[in-house]
């Protein structure tokens, strides 16, 4: 099931609690997006273990990986789709991830 979630709070959140609860948005969205595409190439926790193990490496292909997905879905279900997995690439290598989770969870609360 997809959640819905206020991307404000979540971003509020993330700052309030140095990172950890931006692991938990993480979680949720990889969850999410396994949900809406019907795939899970990426299972949360694994997405969470491997971007800690790889000092964040795994996670600039996360997000590229999470982009691809959500696009997919959102193309499935008929919705206006544009792919930001290059976009999200390029802005995971400069270290503004918390704006790729904002625009996921963004589409997400668009197909929920």
């Amino acid at each position: 099931m997809v959640k819905q979630k206020n991307i404000a709070v979540c971003i509020i959140l993330s700052f309030i609690t140095c990172g950890i609860y931006f692991y938990v948005w993480m979680y949720d969205i990889t969850e999410s997006t396994n949900v809406v595409s019907n795939k899970s190439e990426i299972t949360p926790g694994m997405a969470i273990l491997l971007s800690i193990i790889t000092c964040g490496i795994f996670a600039i292909y996360w997000n590229y990986k999470m982009g691809k997905q959500i696009y997919e879905a959102k193309l499935a279900r008929g919705l206006n789709a544009s792919d930001n997995s290059i976009l999200y690439l390029i802005l995971s290598l400069l270290g503004w991830s918390i704006i790729n989770v904002a625009l996921m969870q963004s589409d997400l609360n668009e197909m929920a």
